[in-house]
């Protein structure tokens, strides 16, 4: 069995995935909006969304995996990230620092890389997306 976690977006998912293929060094491989489900679909499926929207996408990163869309019009505030962390385990502190770093960029720090009792360097962060980080090098 694989966890593989699953990040809704309100609107700015294609941003975000690009970011996450940047810094995290990882292969867009499924990349389909809104407007590419057939029409048949079209007409059963949300009203109101951007066509131009994500819909799934697909990243990979080494043998791992984080999927994503645009969910639908949603309440404002019903999509913050909230209430978990998404954990990157590493075996070099400075790549760990570096990714720790890369991610950091235009979000906010909530505990500086540093080593720990338990680790060699540990990290949270909140990125630009809202999405949070653990990184770990034990």
């Amino acid at each position: 069995m694989l966890i593989q976690p699953y990040l809704f977006f309100s609107g700015n998912c294609e941003q975000a995935i690009n970011f996450y293929a940047q810094q995290l060094g990882g292969n867009i491989v499924v990349m389909m909006r809104y407007k590419d489900m057939p029409a048949t679909d079209q007409q059963n499926g949300p009203p109101n969304v951007d066509p131009e929207a994500i819909m799934h996408v697909r990243l990979e990163i080494g043998n791992n995996v984080i999927m994503a869309s645009d969910s639908c019009p949603a309440a404002p505030g019903e999509l913050a990230h909230k209430g978990y962390s998404l954990s990157l385990k590493l075996d070099d502190v400075s790549q760990g620092r570096d990714l720790f770093t890369r991610l950091a960029e235009g979000g906010s720090v909530n505990m500086p890389f540093q080593p720990t009792f338990w680790a060699k360097g540990f990290g949270m962060l909140t990125d630009q997306f809202g999405v949070n980080w653990m990184i770990n090098v034990e």
